[in-house]
């Protein structure tokens, strides 16, 4: 049984809360978030739930010195910001999310649990996250959503059950996503990829869900307890999540056994691997340009 903590009450946290209560590997959820309003409103709504489907998981209202107890934390709280982009959308975050992340990260110096890092530009946040903790088992969700997303566009194009797809979008959770066309199987079979048609539909999804219902939430919080589920080792497999790769953060598939997580990059042609460099260039550059000013803003 783990403890899991959740900073963050908005729409990936309430929708990731309500899914802890109803798996059974979790003993009890810690809610916290900049409004302690919203989370202590969230364990109240959580707490009905628990009564009326019987679930045993308990629900906490804490705060991020509770957090370090836990087994696992989920980082998705979001600055207040207006996102007026419209391309390279979840880079728009960047410079709101960074301060707060980084100020969240000083408070977990020492913390040994497994991280899962939600908030957007998710690469880097991640990446920042685990420099300024020291925490060295973070991990982003990301890719996995790309991932899912991809399976089931390229099933319905080739009018395919969704299971007889196997195939990884890895790289950034954003414009420079790779789509790994190349080593991509339907039913075992190598398959030529619409690759434009995949990517329109990897565009629009996102801002199909957004202009629906306001946010992505759904998506988003299923890949976050995956991720939880391989990193606590309730759960064996691989999934796709951004981490440290040679010296870069990306989104990767990681084959996990028994919580403990083994990169197996699938084979790439020279056209994507390009892609992956372009990416890795990319989330480098965001970094650093947020590392800087965090620094030249906290001296």
């Amino acid at each position: 049984m783990s403890e899991v903590g959740v900073i963050g009450a908005g729409a990936v946290g309430q929708s990731l809360s309500t899914l802890l209560l109803t798996t059974r590997w979790c003993e009890s959820v810690v809610v916290t978030s900049g409004s302690g309003g919203s989370a202590a409103g969230l364990v109240a709504d959580l707490d009905d739930m628990r009564e009326v489907t019987g679930s045993p998981v308990r629900v906490v209202h804490g705060d991020l010195e509770r957090m370090a107890s836990c087994d696992a934390v989920v980082v998705c709280p979001r600055a207040e910001f207006t996102n007026r982009a419209s391309s390279d959308i979840r880079m728009a975050g960047l410079a709101a999310n960074g301060p707060l992340i980084a100020a969240m990260g000083r408070e977990f110096v020492g913390y040994r649990g497994a991280v899962i890092v939600v908030t957007n530009p998710v690469d880097v946040m991640s990446r920042l996250f685990a420099a300024t903790s020291g925490c060295d088992r973070v991990f982003g969700v990301g890719s996995n959503t790309d991932t899912a997303r991809y399976r089931l566009i390229l099933a319905r194009l080739l009018a395919v059950p969704t299971s007889a797809v196997a195939g990884h979008v890895i790289g950034e959770h954003g414009d420079h996503a790779v789509i790994c066309a190349s080593s991509t199987t339907v039913n075992g079979q190598h398959v030529p990829v619409p690759l434009q048609a995949v990517r329109d539909e990897l565009a629009a999804r996102p801002r199909r869900i957004s202009s629906g219902i306001g946010r992505t939430r759904c998506g988003p919080a299923g890949a976050t307890l995956a991720a939880l589920e391989h990193a606590l080792g309730h759960t064996d497999g691989v999934i796709e999540l951004s981490a440290p790769w040679r010296g870069e953060w990306l989104g990767i598939p990681l084959r996990f056994t028994t919580g403990h997580p083994t990169v197996c990059i699938p084979p790439l042609d020279p056209g994507e691997t390009r892609q992956l460099d372009a990416a890795a260039s990319k989330i480098r550059s965001a970094y650093d340009q947020l590392h800087q000013t965090i620094k030249e803003t906290t001296a």
